[in-house]
């Protein structure tokens, strides 16, 4: 039992088995226009309830689980477009057109998706302890390998410091084990699928092209999503406001629930009073009602808009796709480290390994990656070239192989490529895996 109060109301659904849509639940009245809240990563529809009470009085509010996530059917989402489609074909199924939206972190990252895909469906806008970009590639990679290796215990274990600062879970020990048996109880291979779908995300030259109000809420004290990444937001989204909640971390709506409410409710309010949409009604002002748009007094203040320039994304080529690819499978360190030591002798070598190994033949469609990864492994003990044997035991964990599966790869190699060269082989995959695999402290 969570001890975050529950939301009024009943409504609870399950999606059934279906891959395409989301386990939902609604809370307020049948007739008020559809307010949709998203979670972030680990948590469930829960994270919310302090924020139901209120909202549910002036919307129908529509909460939804991440597969795998709060007993959601384990269907793996690739990708935030994946989730966003999923979001809209459960809405579809409900009749549900056009809503006002927030999210948390990756509910965020939904939502942002919604509005630069889909504009004509959503209203209003809220990202809360969102970001263009989520910490790099790499980082997400790197927990998905965890995750895979030590199971979600490590993440569990840490998600009390990552989610609030350290006087608020000092003082609610309680809520802190609530959000650690979130996390223990989420699927995980859903949990890694996710971290792949934010490893992925990166929506920094497109912020130009949301174009609906937008509150980018973010807690003074969030490390995972700071204040910074909310500034990147606010300066790239043509109608966006800040506000910075004193006192609260990644986990803003649980920490500082009454801050969070009264700002959604000021931007929600003020949002759909502006659209011209027929199909959302102008919020009703009930007389006398608690928490009208008129008698907020926000802990945190919503900042003015900043109009910034655009910026277009450049087009996809075969060097493009390749510096993706290769980013994606064998981290952004690595990539980076080759491009420090490249000059003007081996630059165009580079450009090569970029476009040839990479673009062209690491991108084609006949081979998944984990198959790819085996091969490679294979290929390098075969010939010798244990040099590049480390990147590429990193790109193998990161493309799904576990240290079980790399083990009996470097055992087959031994048969057919002889003793000397896999026993080699096991020294060098096994400092990557022991570095890769180790929780931290």
């Amino acid at each position: 039992m969570a001890p975050v109060p529950p939301g009024g109301g009943q409504g609870a659904h399950a999606a059934g088995e279906l891959p395409r849509t989301l386990q939902y639940r609604f809370d307020g009245p049948e007739d008020a226009p559809v307010l949709v809240i998203g979670p972030s990563l680990g948590t469930t529809w829960h994270m919310w309830d302090r924020q139901i009470p209120e909202l549910s009085q002036h919307w129908r509010v529509f909460r939804y689980d991440l597969p795998g996530h709060g007993g959601a059917p384990a269907h793996a989402a690739a990708s935030v477009a994946d989730l966003a489609d999923r979001l809209l074909a459960t809405l579809d199924g409900l009749g549900v057109q056009r809503f006002g939206y927030a999210g948390c972190s990756i509910g965020g990252a939904v939502g942002a998706d919604l509005a630069l895909r889909h504009p004509h469906r959503v209203a209003s806008l809220a990202l809360v302890a969102s970001s263009p970009r989520f910490g790099t590639a790499d980082e997400f990679r790197q927990r998905g390998v965890i995750v895979r290796t030590n199971g979600l215990e490590p993440m569990a274990r840490t998600a009390p410091e990552r989610w609030f600062t350290p006087g608020f879970a000092a003082a609610q020990p309680a809520i802190v084990e609530w959000a650690v048996q979130m996390v223990r109880t989420t699927d995980p291979g859903c949990y890694i699928a996710a971290c792949e779908a934010l490893a992925a995300f990166d929506i920094r030259g497109a912020l130009g092209r949301i174009g609906v109000p937008t509150l980018v809420l973010v807690g003074a004290e969030d490390q995972v999503t700071g204040p910074a990444e909310a500034r990147t937001l606010v300066a790239g989204i043509p109608d966006a406001r800040l506000a910075l909640v004193p006192g609260a971390s990644h986990l803003a709506p649980v920490e500082q629930p009454v801050a969070v409410s009264d700002l959604l409710l000021t931007h929600f309010s003020t949002a759909w009073q502006q659209d011209t949409s027929a199909a959302i009604p102008v919020l009703p002002q009930a007389p006398g009602a608690a928490g009208s748009a008129a008698s907020f007094a926000p802990v945190a203040e919503i900042a003015p808009a900043a109009v910034p320039d655009a910026a277009e994304p450049a087009p996809d080529d075969r060097y493009d796709r390749g510096t993706r690819v290769r980013r994606e499978v064998l981290g952004d360190s690595h990539v980076d480290a080759a491009h420090a030591a490249s000059d003007a002798f081996t630059e165009d070598f580079q450009e090569l390994v970029t476009r040839y190994a990479w673009g062209e033949v690491w991108s084609r469609d006949g081979l998944d990656r984990r198959t790819r990864s085996v091969i490679t492994l294979t290929a390098l003990v075969a010939s010798g070239h244990l040099e590049g044997l480390a990147a590429h035991t990193r790109a193998a964990l990161r493309n799904g192989l576990t240290p079980a599966e790399i083990k009996e790869v470097l055992l087959q190699t031994a048969v057919y490529c002889g003793l000397p060269a896999a026993g080699a082989a096991f020294a060098v995959a096994g400092k990557v895996i022991r570095e890769e695999t180790t929780p931290p402290a």
